[in-house]
């Protein structure tokens, strides 16, 4: 086992990994920006050093000066955590070069997953279900109208190169289409520095269900149940619950099995979430498989009782994992809400001094934060401030239990989005499992 882990993170997720390394009796290094020099994860660590000014640039996304801390500071292993480098296949591949653990899979498979139109091609191969759409990816609008055209209207225009959101667009008609293709285009550039894209067919109203998987360096292969991330806006996720509430037990079993088979296809280890979208009439398709931990992985936790980035470690380290497919047992229901630094009308970012506060607590409710008395939350990164958990002894409970929660949640100095969050959960469609990837735009339309 590791004796020293630098996390190459800032806020919850450098908390949440430092938590586990303590548990586990592994000293810890943190790295920080000089905007994030009185940081939790900062104080919390048992090492720190600054690796550069406030732009990410130049800090959190700086190889060199990353790989340059954990040489000083003899440490044997990076936790990326998530964002950031989490899934840079370059890094991956310094770290291994330099004999540094990465705690993650091989760049190889970081690559061949970071490619959206490579990861479609070896699914297909797989026998994986994906969405109807181009075999390989282009750069030329005319092109790409042509394959419009076969895949047939509405389609979606992604970027080949990235996720989250960046570079995709959807359209409905050839005459946006080159319009959509170049602005697309140019938001892949200056997100993922790639200008090839691929179309696909756009699945109208689907959920978004995705699948925890776990493997280990043997060949050791299960899942972790699953999650529903239907709750987004702008393709960014605002609430994950697991179990997802319209799968029944027919389809989960055929879910989970293809996504074990999307894992065995590439010889995959470490943690994992291969993502489908499943549309009205049950059929699902591979969306995506993300090569790290996910922002929403504590209501997996909290439905297994596993602490995933114990286990992700743990696999780092060459060890075998204890547990067969048959050993996973998920109790109740959990949900995540993200509690961002933003106006919960607008959604602009909202950084500042946090004046006073007050975390809810209370049986079956978990909060992930780096936010303390007087903290500054700097206007550099993302927003995301808190990460709220409820759970329960089924969906009912834990919905009720996320809104006391919500209610107790106070945060003076900044704006939050905790009002949104408590709307969206006294919406009777979200309680009756009425959700999909459109929920957020049919609630703001009607407000």
């Amino acid at each position: 086992m590791f004796n020293k882990i630098l996390i190459a993170n800032r806020g919850e997720i450098a908390v949440r990994i430092i938590r586990s390394c303590k548990d586990m009796g592994i000293k810890t290094v943190a790295v920080y920006s000089e905007a994030d020099s009185e940081s939790l994860h900062v104080q919390m660590a048992d090492e720190a050093l600054c690796i550069g000014p406030k732009d990410p640039s130049k800090s959190y996304l700086n190889i060199p000066s990353i790989i340059s801390a954990a040489e000083i500071t003899d440490a044997e292993a990076i936790h990326p955590g998530y964002g950031f480098l989490a899934e840079n296949p370059r890094f991956a591949e310094i770290c291994e070069t330099c004999h540094i653990k990465f705690i993650g899979p091989s760049s190889s498979i970081i690559k061949s997953m970071g490619d959206k139109v490579i990861a479609r091609q070896i699914m297909k191969k797989a026998g994986v279900s994906t969405v109807p759409g181009t075999e390989y990816g282009v750069e030329n609008d005319h092109e790409a109208l042509e394959m419009a055209h076969k895949v047939g209207f509405p389609v979606m225009i992604k970027a080949a190169g990235g996720g989250g959101g960046k570079g995709m667009r959807i359209v409905h008609t050839d005459a946006s289409f080159l319009n959509a293709f170049m602005a697309a285009q140019s938001e892949a550039i200056s997100s993922f520095d790639n200008p090839c894209l691929y179309v696909e067919k756009f699945v109208e109203n689907p959920r978004h269900v995705e699948f925890q998987i776990m493997g280990d360096t043997f060949g050791n292969i299960i899942h972790l149940g699953d999650r529903d991330c239907s709750i987004q806006r702008r393709y960014q996720k605002l609430i994950e619950e697991s179990p997802a509430p319209f799968l029944d037990k027919n389809l989960r079993e055929k879910m989970a099995k293809m996504a074990i088979e999307a894992a065995k296809a590439i010889n995959y280890f470490s943690l994992g979430t291969v993502e489908f979208l499943l549309d009205e009439e049950k059929n699902y398709y591979f969306m995506e498989m993300n090569t790290r931990i996910q922002v929403e992985h504590p209501v997996t936790e909290m439905v297994t009782g596993l602490d995933l980035v114990k286990e992700q470690i743990r696999i780092a380290a060459g060890k075998k994992m204890p547990y067969k497919q048959s050993d996973i047992k998920l109790s109740g229901h959990s949900i995540e809400c993200r509690i961002n630094a933003e106006n919960p009308k607008t959604f602009r970012p909202c950084p500042g001094k946090i004046h006073d506060f007050h975390l809810p607590g209370g049986l079956g409710i978990r909060i992930d934060t780096a936010i303390y008395l007087n903290c500054q939350i700097p206007p550099f990164y993302d927003s995301l401030i808190a990460k709220l958990i409820s759970h329960g002894k089924d969906r009912k409970e834990a919905i009720d239990r996320m809104r006391r929660a919500l209610d107790e949640f106070h945060c003076d100095g900044i704006e939050t989005t905790i009002p949104f969050h408590r709307e969206i959960l006294n919406h009777p469609n979200f309680s009756n499992g009425m959700i999909n990837t459109n929920f957020i735009n049919v609630l703001t339309d009607q407000t």
